[in-house]
């Protein structure tokens, strides 16, 4: 579903133009969770911001290939359309928009794009309900603007309702454990699996920290270092990052 090749990209905001990705090449097959772990500055963030196609971050080299496409010839919102999600590790808030008319108005264009019809009021409603009963939300919260007033867990689990909506077939999901208590940890979690664990579909996850991969078992364990990926292993290698740190495995 999605092959990396060689991948070079540099962050360019705020005037720099610093080197951040420096070869790194990874498979990840329909029916996969693979984790990407690493220290600070290591270039997770910049992977998937990459990958998504964010401004301040330029392609220098390398491929990827996205479902039988060229991902770096779309444009994001025609990978969004593809069925690539990227969720934020930080979740920004929009005033004066309401959450379930953003929600409706993005399913719809995804299907557009797609030659599918738009939804229904009544088929969104629907959806929507499903999907934030899903995460535990009441869906009087996705009536307020964008994530306005939302605790950081709120705005997770509301980002994981979104996922869900759009129903991808590849999330990257950029440190989407910060800032969660334990309870919003397991729903967040739970809430990955059951609208992603699937044959047809596949994740990324990127974090720091092995918790989240108690609810959400990869299949792939990463370890990312200098812009490359220095070391690949099973869930347990998570396990060993946890008690003996990057430098000791890396």
């Amino acid at each position: 579903m999605l092959k990396i090749d060689n991948l070079q990209a540099n962050v360019t905001a705020s005037g720099t133009d610093k080197p951040i990705l420096k070869g790194l090449s990874l498979q990840i097959n329909a029916g996969e969770i693979h984790a990407i772990m690493g220290p600070n500055g290591a270039g997770k963030s910049t992977l998937g911001y990459t990958l998504g196609g964010r401004p301040g971050y330029e392609v220098t080299g390398g491929s990827v290939d996205f479902d039988g496409k060229d991902l770096f010839e779309l444009e994001p919102y025609q990978r969004a359309a593809a069925g690539l999600f990227l969720g934020f590790q930080y979740p920004v808030e929009i005033p004066g928009v309401s959450f379930v008319q953003f929600l409706r108005e993005a399913a719809n264009a995804q299907r557009a794009s797609r030659g599918e019809p738009a939804l229904s009021g009544g088929e969104f409603l629907k959806l929507a309900k499903e999907q934030a009963g899903l995460l535990r939300m009441d869906m009087d919260m996705l009536k307020r603007p964008v994530n306005v007033g939302f605790s950081g867990g709120e705005k997770k689990r509301a980002e994981m309702v979104q996922m869900g909506i759009l129903d991808p077939k590849l999330a990257i999901l950029d440190e989407t454990d910060s800032g969660l208590d334990i309870d919003a940890l397991r729903i967040v979690g739970e809430g990955i699996n059951a609208i992603m664990r699937k044959p047809s579909k596949a994740v990324l996850l990127i974090t720091h920290y092995q918790r989240l991969l108690d609810y959400v078992k990869p299949d792939f364990v990463h370890v990312l270092a200098g812009g490359r990926i220095v070391k690949t292993g099973g869930p347990e290698l998570a396990l060993e990052l946890e008690e003996q740190g990057y430098e000791a495995v890396a």
